[in-house]
């Protein structure tokens, strides 16, 4: 009467199985990554890692041209199909990372610029997506690529969230104005969620041949974005209630754990936005539960493994992003035309969406001089813009919207991430501080 399991059959799931081996296969190769990029690259560890995956996806792409009978790459890439990128991200990291982000953010720094940050994070979001649409429409058209114009506007969404995990610390060492890092944070924060809104939208408006009417649209942007923060709120009261009762810091880091992966169940049963629950929740317990229901051994124990967390989590991403090259369709050129002109649109997208809402707040907004560069230029796309870009459903021209998506994101992780840091020490220098429009 023994219990069922691998050696009898009886309970063995392959599926769970595949989960832990890619897991173990990943944890493995971002530490022997992460090791070669100390070593020998020299780069920042997310951008390292990165790179790294694009070395050894390339890598395999040339053996398997030089000797196809060896059949590696396809191997690989069969294997790489297998991790489903999209429900890895959406389903999975973005809510962890975004509530380890707004845990340690300080939420009195984030209200002095809250109406920036919430104007480029709405309004900002709002434009790129119009503006990157309307221009990935264009391109496709001039390249050949027949792709309607609802689904440029949600190729507009996707791409349209900015992801600066990889460079805040490149900023951090390079001296970046605490008042232009709180911003690109804070607007890091709230647009994914809004990112991922719009996202829905659009595609619902795509599939419906652009039927919505306002009020539907308005109703489930209300239900998403409002369901998301009551949800993140109304679960860190809940947890701060609980904590204030202990002194455990095992407990009380397993409550945060538990709420942050509760708002990904419900978010997903009620429909309502986990990524903006995660920031609520996240904000709410790293600020008012922090200073009234933690004990300083609490706030030391939380920080130590929110951050381990935070890291390997995005390592383990951005290691993916690298990998992921093995699932991009490369057999058209038409694509590849198609990205060589929307990385320098949607930069042009980035900085419109970043000029008009800091003009409309120009009487009430005081920047930095460079600070519209350092925001534009430091608007870092990641991995979730692929992850939705790999979720859009089935159309024509899907390829073509995950091919161009794929080489943005690359280009601006690696161009601009590795640049960033230039940008900001060359305008710290700069003495006169000015109103949003001067820069």
């Amino acid at each position: 009467m023994g219990h069922g399991g691998i050696g009898d059959g009886r309970g063995y799931n392959p599926h769970a199985m595949f989960l832990f081996d890619a897991a173990a296969i990943l944890l493995v190769l971002a530490a022997v990554f992460g090791l070669l990029n100390h070593h020998v690259l020299k780069l920042p560890f997310t951008i390292g890692l990165l790179v790294s995956g694009l070395l050894s996806s390339f890598g395999m792409l040339l053996v398997d041209a030089l000797a196809p009978g060896l059949g590696l790459g396809q191997t690989i890439r069969a294997a790489v199909l297998r991790v489903d990128f999209a429900q890895t991200v959406l389903r999975g990291m973005l809510s962890l990372l975004l509530f380890a982000g707004a845990l340690h953010t300080d939420l009195a720094l984030l209200r002095q610029k809250l109406h920036a940050i919430l104007s480029l994070a709405t309004l900002g979001t709002v434009i790129s997506t119009f503006v990157a649409g309307l221009a990935a429409w264009w391109a496709f058209g001039l390249v050949g690529v027949e792709i309607s114009l609802p689904w440029c506007l949600v190729f507009g969404a996707l791409i349209s969230p900015t992801d600066p995990i990889a460079v805040l610390g490149i900023m951090k060492a390079a001296g970046a104005p605490k008042d232009i890092e709180i911003k690109i944070i804070g607007e890091s924060l709230f647009n994914d969620g809004v990112g991922v809104v719009l996202f829905t939208v659009f595609v619902g408006l795509a599939q419906a041949g652009g039927g919505f009417e306002a009020g539907t649209v308005a109703t489930l942007l209300g239900r998403e974005v409002l369901g998301g923060i009551v949800l993140g709120l109304g679960l860190g009261v809940l947890a701060d209630r609980a904590m204030r009762t202990i002194d455990e810091p095992n407990l009380e880091i397993l409550i945060t754990l538990a709420v942050v992966f509760s708002i990904n169940l419900l978010g997903g049963l009620l429909h309502i936005s986990a990524p903006l629950g995660a920031v609520a929740a996240g904000l709410f317990l790293g600020n008012h539960a922090r200073a009234r229901a933690m004990s300083d051994r609490t706030q030391q124990a939380l920080d130590i493994v929110w951050t381990f967390l935070d890291e390997t989590l995005n390592a383990l991403l951005f290691l993916l992003i690298g990998i992921e090259v093995l699932a991009i369709d490369y057999s058209h050129g038409s694509y590849l035309r198609a990205a060589a002109l929307l990385i320098p649109l949607v930069l042009l997208a980035r900085l419109v969406a970043v000029v008009v809402p800091l003009q409309l707040l120009r009487r009430h907004v005081t920047m930095g001089r460079g600070a519209v560069r350092v925001l534009t230029w430091g608007g870092l796309k990641g991995g979730i813009s692929i992850a939705l870009a790999m979720e859009t459903p089935d159309f024509e021209g899907r390829n073509a919207v995950l091919t161009v998506t794929y080489a943005i994101v690359v280009f601006s992780v690696v161009v601009q991430g590795l640049s960033v840091g230039r940008l900001v020490r060359s305008i710290t220098a700069a003495k006169p501080t000015q109103r949003a429009g001067a820069d």
